[in-house]
């Protein structure tokens, strides 16, 4: 791993909150939940790539200082990934009270930036009974746009996951067969890219064969894959804690003149929006321009989503390329681009890549083939 990771994204965070009009905190101060409530900006300050750290403490100051506070179950992996800041173990509520109140000393008057988007209650009071008398500034926004434009050593594991999600599809081509099931070929997806060097599945795989394709959240099932039936397969690697999700949508059996008129038209709208995605074009404009598109042909109405959304440690990172979301698109940002055509009864075809966004262009991550297959 690269020296110099936190303070780089710490001093990212308090550009995002001066640019942002939020008060200036005097620290920061982010409490890592308990699965499921895991704070993944915790995870980017840190640039920790193992551990859970349930119940720890970042705490960073603006001039790059910061300080972890762990418990002695994940001390040496802190230890071991620690980048520029100090290592603080402690055993017990009173003692982190204790240890904070040495590195801050009054806490009376403080301002203290948190992550209210990620804090469970019962975390927030956590905080209050720990810094009595000082205040509490909202920074969640600054801290989503700061992980929103990824730096090198980000996009070069998101890249990685990309490579892994996209060697899987041409595996799992191989794997098909008549009569297999949906979550049959779900696990062999996961299977694959773990073998590939994926850490995990980026999330639960959707797959989708027949009229389930027309559902775009559908639950892969035990229906059995039939010849003349479309085979939707949306999926993801995790590797270095960061995600791709990738979709592509092939045949089993020769489709019928709606089906491939369907792949034809979603295939050119991914096109247009790779196309539109580049620094300084903004969400709305990538969207519009993939909706119109496919608003123009038969099937208008038949695009029910967004047509993308930002991609990093989460799945779904911050920012949508929609027209309700006017976001300017920065260099270094990555995003899907994922226009669908559903038709209920019939089946559904989504073509999904990742892409991050460079001035004047993209460079697309996803790299498995997007030729109209029928096997």
């Amino acid at each position: 791993m690269p020296a110099g990771l936190t303070p780089e994204r710490i001093a990212r965070v308090y550009r995002r909150i001066e640019e942002q009009g939020l008060p200036r905190p005097d620290a920061l101060l982010l409490l890592n939940g308990t699965e499921p409530h895991l704070d993944l900006s915790f995870f980017y300050l840190t640039a920790l790539e193992e551990g859970l750290f349930e119940g720890c403490l970042f705490l960073a100051r603006a001039d790059g200082s910061a300080v972890l506070f762990t418990s002695p179950l994940e001390e040496e992996l802190a230890k071991r990934g620690a980048d520029g800041y100090r290592v603080v173990p402690f055993r017990e509520k009173e003692e982190l009270r204790g240890l904070l109140r040495a590195e801050l000393g009054s806490t009376e008057g403080l301002r203290i930036g948190v992550n209210g988007a990620e804090l469970t209650y019962e975390g927030f009071k956590q905080l209050e009974g720990l810094l009595q008398g000082a205040s509490f500034v909202d920074i969640s926004k600054a801290l989503q746009r700061a992980r929103m434009v990824k730096d090198a050593h980000e996009l070069e594991a998101i890249r990685k996951a990309c490579e892994i999600a996209s060697r899987a599809y041409s595996a799992v081509l191989e794997a098909v067969s008549e009569g297999i099931r949906e979550y049959e070929l779900a696990a062999e997806l996961c299977y694959r890219m773990q073998r590939l060097g994926a850490s995990a599945p980026a999330f639960e795989p959707i797959v989708g064969f027949g009229p389930n394709s027309a559902l775009p959240h559908h639950v892969s099932g035990a229906s059995p894959l039939k010849r003349g039936d479309v085979v939707l397969v949306d999926y993801g690697a995790k590797f270095s804690r960061y995600n791709s999700d990738i979709t592509r949508t092939f045949f089993f059996g020769p489709p019928g003149k709606e089906l491939r008129r369907m792949y034809e038209v979603v295939l050119e709208a991914n096109r247009l929006g790779l196309e539109a995605l580049e620094a300084g074009s903004t969400s709305a404009e990538v969207h519009r321009r993939v909706a119109s598109y496919i608003d123009s042909t038969e099937f208008k109405g038949r695009f029910v989503h967004s047509t993308g959304h930002g991609l990093g440690l989460a799945v779904h990172d911050g920012g949508r390329l929609h027209s309700s979301e006017q976001l300017t698109i920065e260099e270094g940002m990555v995003f899907t681009v994922e226009p669908g055509v559903y038709v209920p009864g019939l089946g559904g075809v989504r073509i999904e890549d990742v892409a991050v966004a460079k001035r004047g262009g993209r460079e697309v991550l996803t790299t498995a083939t997007k030729e109209l297959l029928v096997l």
